[in-house]
């Protein structure tokens, strides 16, 4: 996906991609002791204990979404989340409108989509998810 032309969802709306110091992978990511990485891409099918006593650095993790209907990214995030990282966590490529709230209850800080998913997915219907705290059935039930 092209960096200069993603929309980057977060829970105020569509926002341009201002993130500009790149991306390590696992294979290229340095190993423990050596400078930080200042971000990561990580695909839906790496182990996050690959990383367990890497996170210290790495200022944002972008997990990908190869495909709306592979919910893996969600238990990556989630997981990342309960080893410890406190930076920024980006899902990144397929993930629908829908998914937003799921997304931000995995740990999820923002999304990263296409232009042609923003055209056909417009503001509104991921803003009328911002509100994820509140949309979710044990809350519903609980009422």
């Amino acid at each position: 996906m092209n960096v200069r032309t993603s929309v980057i969802v977060t829970d105020t709306g569509f926002q341009p991609e201002h993130w500009t110091q790149g991306f390590h992978t696992m294979e290229t990511l340095p190993g423990q002791g050596r400078a930080a990485a200042a971000g990561l891409d990580l695909g839906n099918d790496v182990d996050p204990e690959r990383l367990r006593g890497r996170l210290d650095g790495i200022e944002l993790i972008r997990v990908a979404f190869p495909s709306s209907a592979d919910g893996r990214g969600f238990t990556i995030a989630r997981r990342l989340r309960l080893m410890g990282f406190r930076g920024r966590l980006r899902a990144h490529g397929h993930v629908l409108a829908d998914q937003y709230a799921m997304a931000r209850r995995s740990g999820f800080d923002e999304v990263e989509i296409a232009p042609e998913l923003a055209r056909r997915q417009p503001e509104e219907q991921w803003r009328a998810r911002a509100n994820w705290r509140g949309h979710d059935y044990q809350s519903r039930l609980r009422a």
